[in-house]
């Protein structure tokens, strides 16, 4: 398993566990609650058919994290003992399975199974176990036993602030930029306690570096929150996203598709937005808009009382600050983008264009590398850090001499000899120099 499955596995273990290891106390009635309704849930485990896990499972994660003091690379999974061998399900196997519950939506386990045995879809002697199919069809939602049910949807809020923030993105008005005339995007967070927004801002783009951006000064300004839950956007579905929250300890948590119910709260935000900030606005860039929404949410938004909680969201935030998590002073360390990089024969790396050059033991190894522009550009192999790349100058490293033992030494420049486009160069006293041909001609006779 490369390093992107590992880190994708360490963060799926982390959102099982995150309220097990998020710091606040519980009971061992409640702590056995959690750890019982988690064993009964269905699961998408990455790179795996089943979708159950055990309690010993779970209490081994939650042993290794601590043991690691947090970090998530404790959560890391080792080398399988069967590693190499053959699996009971492979992945022609799994798609003729598919095929065939196309065909027969209605069919069960069993006749599924004495189906492709007859269609030959089967390596004759190999077992097919049901409960294999089963789980496998299951993870897959082939199954189709749960549909047409009614959902039993409850109102909810988090006991203490920064328990869970929501956050969501709303189409803004039309803005002018420069000589031209763009979209805007607000992109804010909510605190499911308080109704307090943590960070919200207009941008050009609703991409991941302007939801990056705005979390990063939500977390800065309100602290860590517990829980973050977005929706299915591309943008919150990035594994780099996926990689920060975890770092964090932040478990972050998806509404499920076509189902914006659960975000109820920002979704009621975004309205408030519309009719106390966007229908009185006049102005025409995105600095008189980003101004206008900033007045509103300090001076009215966040003082006058919530008709839900019966507390302005700023006094009922402050209510509980002995619960806040503050953002370590590293926080910019942990937006750093990811990338899995080979050191060149010449000791370079190439990141989105831009050459770099890597030290000299490093030549020839799979590196990892960390930056959040590209003026700093860590390089790291075996979990050490190696520095910051420099990028490389074509100019000076031709004049690099290296001796036999790899070490360096700059020579200075002499100067060109270049005269100017003259086909043939002159002689100290001014004369013509001799034709190739005569001087090869004057050899021979002598």
């Amino acid at each position: 398993m490369d390093e992107e499955k590992k880190k994708g596995v360490a963060v799926f273990r982390f959102a099982v566990i995150h309220d097990l290891v998020n710091g606040i106390y519980l009971d061992h009635g409640e702590q056995e609650r959690l750890i019982r309704e988690k064993c009964e849930r269905k699961w998408p485990i990455p790179y795996s058919t089943k979708t159950r896990i055990s309690r010993s499972t779970i209490l081994r994660w939650v042993r290794l994290y601590k043991a690691g003091n947090g970090k998530l690379e404790s959560l890391y999974p080792g080398k399988r003992s069967d590693c190499g061998k053959s699996r009971a399900l492979d992945e022609e196997t799994a798609l003729s399975l598919i095929r065939t519950r196309e065909e027969l939506p209605k069919a069960t386990v069993s006749r599924l199974v004495e189906e492709m045995k007859h269609r030959g879809m089967i390596i004759p002697g190999r077992v097919l176990p049901l409960s294999t199919v089963y789980r496998f069809l299951h993870c897959h939602n082939l199954m189709g036993r749960d549909r047409g049910k009614p959902e039993d949807r409850r109102r909810y809020e988090s006991e203490l602030p920064n328990d869970m923030w929501q956050s969501d993105v709303m189409h803004g008005p039309m803005v002018k930029v420069a000589d031209r005339t763009k979209k805007s995007y607000l992109i804010a967070f909510i605190d499911d306690h308080s109704r307090l927004i943590p960070h919200g801002e207009f941008y050009l783009s609703e991409r991941l570096t302007s939801f990056l951006d705005a979390f990063e000064k939500a977390l800065l300004k309100r602290g860590l929150p517990r829980k973050l839950y977005v929706d299915n956007g591309s943008a919150f579905r990035s594994k780099h996203l996926e990689h920060i929250t975890a770092s964090l300890g932040i478990a972050l948590i998806h509404s499920r598709p076509y189902k914006p119910e659960g975000r109820g709260k920002i979704e009621r935000f975004f309205r408030t937005v519309r009719g106390d900030v966007l229908a009185g606005f006049t102005g025409t860039t995105m600095e008189e808009l980003n101004e206008s929404f900033d007045k509103w949410l300090n001076d009215t938004y966040h003082q006058r009382k919530h008709t839900s909680t019966g507390q302005s969201p700023f006094k009922r935030f402050a209510a509980h600050m002995e619960c806040i998590r503050t953002a370590p002073e590293n926080l910019m360390d942990y937006f750093r983008k990811v990338a899995r990089r080979r050191v060149a024969r010449d000791r370079t790396i190439t990141l989105d264009g831009r050459l770099y050059e890597a030290p000299v033991p490093l030549i020839g190894k799979q590196v990892t590398v960390l930056y959040h522009d590209y003026e700093q550009v860590e390089v790291t192999w075996q979990g050490k850090s190696y520095g910051f790349l420099v990028p490389v100058d074509l100019n000076i490293n031709c004049r690099v001499k290296r001796d036999k033992n790899r070490a360096t030494d700059i020579e200075a420049s002499e100067g060109s000899h270049y005269t100017g486009g003259q086909l043939w160069s002159r002689n100290e006293k001014g004369k013509k120099a001799t034709e190739p041909g005569e001087r090869k001609k004057m050899e021979v006779m002598s």
